[in-house]
């Protein structure tokens, strides 16, 4: 049982409550902040909310050390981007780009102090084979070489296999869609492509529109089952929501852009969650709408207490949070495979474990 309510949701929410933390509550803080790499938005939370004046010597030198990573980190994820667009180049069609590198060449607000390992891309279906052609003339060589990998991404996923560099090391997801062809969810990519945006200052490059990045952060968050960095992919939502709800037609767009993409459920519950943890204001007529597509009482009951745990910073004292994370990992596989296929990928898993890790993944 967790001990403390975490520190960090209220400090990312209101940046002003830190003042009366005393140096224990410090130490918990930037622990949280570190464990869920959200440290480098924490400090951008409290710089623009003028406090960063306020905070002690200790935690300021790391608030501030996380500032400097952060800046470094995406001057050179920038370089990668602009690497992909010139291997690219020769297609002569926009590449879309998502989650961090999205962000990042947008200059989205989500993007300061946000740190990304992969750089994921959206190209057409049609195009996957040139796209994996000329980023491997580029450098760029398959991971998971594995047979049953190989067919477990090209035949069942939404994405090719994680593209590694050979000496820079960085990775590139190819996407084709946003949610495994297997899955549950019947997603439209064509809609999503044609309304993606392009970005001043970076020919070549589009990004998802604002109702699309809010649905998409909201899939991969809730119906993956991957929460390594759950609170991260949740504030990420808290201020997409934020910064694209400050035109009121947003909030219009965005229920009727879910229902266009069948999308209602994981929206409703990115916009539960971001409200109960980060205080994301939402209107109450969208709020209203969207109960026709919440889950039953007793499932509702249940997501609350399973999100509720896996959302917050990790605890390696929280059984119940270690718990929820495995059975929110199995429904997530659930949610992507029929069952014949799950049965038989976590068996092939099962039986031959990887013998090394693969790229790093985002």
């Amino acid at each position: 049982m967790r001990r403390t309510d975490p520190l960090l949701p209220r400090a990312l929410q209101e940046p002003e409550t830190v003042s009366g933390l005393h140096a224990r509550g410090w130490e918990r803080l930037i622990a949280e902040a570190r464990g869920t790499g959200l440290i480098g938005r924490l400090q951008a939370r409290l710089a623009d909310a003028g406090q960063l004046e306020r905070v002690p010597e200790g935690p300021r030198r790391h608030l501030d050390a996380a500032a400097r990573v952060a800046a470094s980190h995406q001057a050179s994820a920038e370089r990668e981007i602009r690497r992909v667009l010139a291997a690219l180049q020769p297609l002569g069609e926009p590449v879309i780009f998502l989650k961090g590198a999205a962000y990042l060449v947008a200059g989205h607000p989500v993007a300061r102090g946000r740190m990304f390992s992969d750089i994921d891309i959206l190209m057409p279906r049609e195009m996957l084979a040139r796209v994996e052609s000329e980023l491997m003339v580029a450098g760029w060589v398959a991971t998971h070489l594995d047979r049953h990998d190989q067919r477990y991404y090209r035949s069942w996923m939404h994405e090719l296999p994680p593209l590694e560099h050979l000496s820079r090391g960085t990775t590139v997801d190819v996407h084709h869609t946003l949610y495994p062809v297997t899955g549950r969810l019947a997603l439209p990519i064509g809609p999503v492509i044609e309304a993606a945006e392009p970005v001043p200052g970076w020919p070549g490059a589009k990004v998802l529109a604002p109702a699309d990045q809010v649905l998409h952060s909201a899939v991969h968050l809730l119906w993956e089952g991957e929460f390594d960095h759950g609170l991260r992919d949740l504030s990420d939502i808290d201020m997409l929501l934020r910064h694209a709800g400050a035109r009121a037609a947003f909030w219009e767009e965005l229920p009727q852009r879910a229902a266009q993409l069948h999308l209602q459920r994981p929206l409703y519950y990115a916009l539960r969650y971001a409200r109960r943890l980060l205080g994301t204001p939402v209107p109450p007529e969208v709020v209203t709408a969207l109960q026709a597509h919440a889950p039953g009482p007793p499932v509702r009951r249940l997501m609350d207490a399973l999100f509720g745990r896996v959302l917050a910073p990790p605890d390696l004292d929280d059984r119940r949070q270690a718990l929820a994370r495995q059975l929110l990992f199995l429904r997530g596989h659930w949610l992507k495979m029929p069952l014949h296929l799950l049965v038989y990928h976590l068996g092939h898993k099962a039986l031959f474990p990887p013998r090394e890790a693969a790229g790093a993944r985002g």
